[in-house]
């Protein structure tokens, strides 16, 4: 009688599950042999970006000055056919672009958008190295850049996000913000692909960290953890629903400071220079080189 009763239960669960009508748009249909993007091969993509980016910390473990051109051509090699699979995948999701390039066109649209990201990441690398020179100098704890590279999880994050960023310059859809997930999930910073931020950027120990898609951040521009980024109540549209893609959060000029547990909220603007004090809570704009700090009843400017 139990294994009746079980059963039922477990075919009206699939009964429920299996009703179209319940899913209110949480279905993907997919045309026959279209791929979809894979985790496990989106870290492939993650390790080999980190190999190429900073050899001999990741990677084939016996690179050395003689062999770097040979790894990196090996690793090159792999990270165009991965990449090129998983921005197929990340086309898919957008039926517009794959009803105009369906089948082989959309490959070849894939394998070129590989290419460019690879083409694109002398540059990440060098922006990265202005990330590490950044942590190095502002830590005091840090005994050499190696130690940087291998330990520091902004660094992590930034690698994911630089590469990240890249692809939605390129206008690869899904890919980057899975990437940048995928960082998320490993060193606790969540900074969405679409955020711009300048060079020698870095984030003092890092948990908790939120960076929202329209930060606009520039130069030398230090945050600790606990830090978020973000957007106030946004607008609705005449039916209701939020109205997306409009500039909704902060722009750091140079050479900012925010210390740990901030949060500044909606379009404003922190000037050059300012210094914004822990568990502070801001919503307006601060004038370049000016401090807010928290005191125990209001914000002193």
């Amino acid at each position: 009688m139990p294994l009746n009763k079980n059963a039922a239960t477990i075919a009206e669960a699939v009964r429920s599950l299996g009703d179209a009508g319940t899913l209110q748009g949480l279905f993907h249909t997919r045309r026959p042999g279209e791929p979809m993007p894979s985790g496990p091969r989106l870290r492939e993509v993650i390790d080999l970006c980190r190999a190429l980016l900073f050899p001999g910390f990741y990677g084939e473990a016996t690179t050395d000055v003689s062999s770097l051109p040979y790894h990196a051509g090996v690793d090159a090699e792999r990270l165009f056919s991965v990449l090129s699979e998983q921005i197929e995948a990340g086309l898919c999701f957008r039926r517009a672009v794959t009803d105009d390039l369906y089948g082989t066109g959309l490959r070849a649209r894939a394998a070129d958008l590989a290419a460019r990201l690879i083409g694109r990441l002398p540059e990440v690398r060098r922006l990265l190295l202005t990330d590490v020179e950044a942590a190095y100098n502002g830590d005091p704890a840090a005994e050499s850049r190696d130690e940087v590279v291998s330990c520091y999880p902004a660094i992590k994050a930034l690698t994911v996000y630089r590469v990240a960023h890249e692809l939605e310059l390129l206008d690869v859809p899904l890919i980057p913000r899975i990437l940048t997930e995928m960082a998320h999930s490993e060193t606790g910073i969540d900074i969405h692909p679409a955020a711009t931020i300048g060079s020698h950027f870095t984030i003092d120990h890092g948990t908790g960290v939120v960076i929202g898609a329209t930060c606009i951040i520039g130069d030398h521009v230090k945050l600790y953890q606990g830090v978020t980024l973000g957007a106030r109540s946004f607008p609705l549209d005449d039916n209701g629903n939020p109205i997306k893609h409009i500039p909704r959060h902060p722009i750091l000029g140079n050479d900012v400071i925010v210390y740990s547990n901030s949060t500044i909220l909606g379009r404003v603007t922190i000037g050059d220079g300012a210094v914004i004090g822990g568990n502070v809570w801001l919503t307006h704009d601060v004038q370049p080189g000016e401090t807010i700090r928290q005191t125990p009843f209001s914000v002193e400017h």
